[in-house]
């Protein structure tokens, strides 16, 4: 850690960016050419970690987790450039596997936690909500943290939501329900300070976002 102010912006073969909240400990780790990020959760209180999206590069995601008390791993979603680590990080952690049964098949490993929307997954004493947004694949899920007071709200969209728009969807049914979900459970129900930490590329936030909607409904994409 280099004492440097959290920004989120981090890059393939870089350091991570460590967060360090009442309650939560967020560590940020790009990996692979799909320059994916991949997230460590840990509790402060417990020292139980979880990790967010074992996208690539086993051994940067095995030295990023190394002392680490890695209890869970969740997917948010079943591209392959979101697990292709997950079985070696699975192998050396023990941890349980998280994911949406509609995505479990396209998964390298065994989904031991299957959970659906609004069903919880706990990192040591701190509870991450799992929120169903459907649209950029069947099954994917985003996570919530609701920290105490002065923590704010932190969100793991995965790829269903970037600064500057929601994921890729293939027709337009499934963007009108992925952005439907978006409004639905996420915009409407958090506020603008909420921290929207994505499966590639730079944090944002509901703020910043919001103004936009309107705008990615009419384009379309």
């Amino acid at each position: 850690m280099s004492g440097q102010p959290y920004t989120g912006d981090v890059q393939v073969g870089g350091p991570a960016d460590v967060r360090e909240l009442p309650g939560l400990t967020i560590t940020k780790l790009a990996v692979s050419e799909m320059a994916n990020n991949a997230y460590l959760l840990t509790s402060p209180a417990t020292g139980e970690s979880l990790l967010v999206d074992a996208a690539a590069e086993p051994a940067a995601l095995l030295e990023l987790v190394a002392g680490a008390d890695v209890r869970t791993v969740v997917t948010t979603h079943g591209h392959w450039d979101h697990h292709r680590a997950l079985p070696q990080v699975v192998e050396a952690t023990g941890a349980e596997t998280v994911a949406h049964p509609a995505d479990a098949a396209d998964l390298p490993v065994p989904v031991t936690h299957p959970v659906e929307h609004g069903d919880t997954v706990a990192v040591g004493d701190q509870v991450l909500e799992v929120v169903h947004l459907r649209g950029h694949t069947p099954g994917s899920i985003t996570l919530v943290w609701r920290g105490p007071e002065g923590a704010g709200t932190h969100v793991w969209t995965g790829d269903s939501l970037f600064p500057g728009g929601p994921g890729r969807t293939t027709s337009p049914t499934d963007f009108t329900s992925l952005m439907d979900d978006l409004e639905e459970r996420i915009f409407e129900r958090f506020d603008d300070s909420t921290w929207i930490y994505p499966g590639h590329g730079k944090d944002s936030t509901l703020g910043t976002e919001r103004p936009h909607l309107g705008e990615w409904r009419a384009r379309g994409w």
